[in-house]
């Protein structure tokens, strides 16, 4: 549940696009996207940023929240990088647009933010002790521990996809790298052929499904949570690769905890900006003390 009852802005800013949407009375409201001007000089990024965000001034949101594919040094609201922008390297983004708009702004790691977005929003919000892994282009993760998000240094706690895992690391395997580089083809086509019943696209899943279920072995053996939640594009051919990721996780060795153990799959709209939103209910002083 959130504690905050004012409204607040939530941004995701990626290599490609950036979008927003403001929370109202628990509604997230007014969703809007622009592209992001990957190529340019981190000056005219910022203001592109700040233009974009001048836009919501109207509903007098008291908090940013922003989510970042990258590294964040969320003491001091620094970006140390940013995944496909060149420009962005150790930009003081927090100071820069508290000194412009005179609010609080919090800045995470995009995979931090969707597991809080699943505890605060979704389908996690039952458990006390969860992790979010987002299966897409890329792979992601974020802890909950005791019903609040665990960063470790720099935002780099979860950083499972460069954990090596066979000849390369868990993000060649258990992201969309895997359909593409052993089978050529991406996962949408894929899963469109899985529902056809194509058997080359079955196998691929069920091969995926089997690299994905070391990988939350190894979740399992450093964190125990209760539930894991899946997000990212790749999520929508769960069907296909349910099966032989639960008969791996089924090998675990401590079967009290991968028994009890939930898989969730994220059912959750703009899940992005839901966590953008919920990293400002985690982390701002009270509302009544603004």
């Amino acid at each position: 549940m959130l504690k905050a009852d004012r409204p607040i802005l939530g941004m995701d800013i990626g290599g490609t696009s950036i979008k927003a949407g403001v929370l109202i009375n628990g509604k997230l409201l007014d969703i809007r996207t622009i592209s992001t001007p990957s190529l340019e000089s981190q000056d005219i990024i910022l203001e592109t940023i700040a233009t974009f965000i001048g836009e919501y001034l109207h509903h007098d949101f008291f908090a940013i929240g922003i989510g970042i594919p990258g590294l964040i040094d969320t003491d001091n609201g620094i970006v140390l990088n940013l995944e496909n922008i060149p420009s962005f390297r150790k930009v003081h983004l927090r100071d820069f647009l508290q000194n412009r708009f005179g609010k609080p702004v919090y800045i995470n790691n995009d995979a931090n933010c969707f597991a809080l977005g699943e505890y605060k929003f979704g389908a996690a919000k039952v458990y006390n002790h969860v992790v979010g892994v987002t299966l897409g282009t890329g792979l992601g993760a974020g802890i909950i521990v005791n019903g609040h998000l665990y960063c470790g240094f720099n935002c780099a706690a979860g950083e499972w996809c460069s954990a090596p895992y066979l000849d390369q690391d868990f993000e060649y395997y258990c992201s969309s790298k895997f359909f593409i580089t052993k089978y050529g083809v991406k996962p949408k086509t894929l899963f469109k052929k899985a529902t056809e019943g194509d058997l080359k696209a079955l196998e691929a899943f069920r091969e995926y499904g089997f690299h994905l279920g070391e990988l939350i072995k190894n979740i399992l053996y450093v964190l125990a949570p209760q539930a894991i939640v899946l997000g990212g594009s790749i999520r929508k051919a769960y069907p296909f690769f349910k099966e032989s990721m639960i008969g791996n996780i089924a090998t675990f060795k401590y079967p009290s905890i991968s028994s009890n153990l939930k898989i969730l799959i994220s059912d959750l709209d703009e899940t992005a900006i839901h966590g953008a939103v919920a990293l400002v209910d985690e982390y701002a002083i009270p509302v009544n003390s603004i």
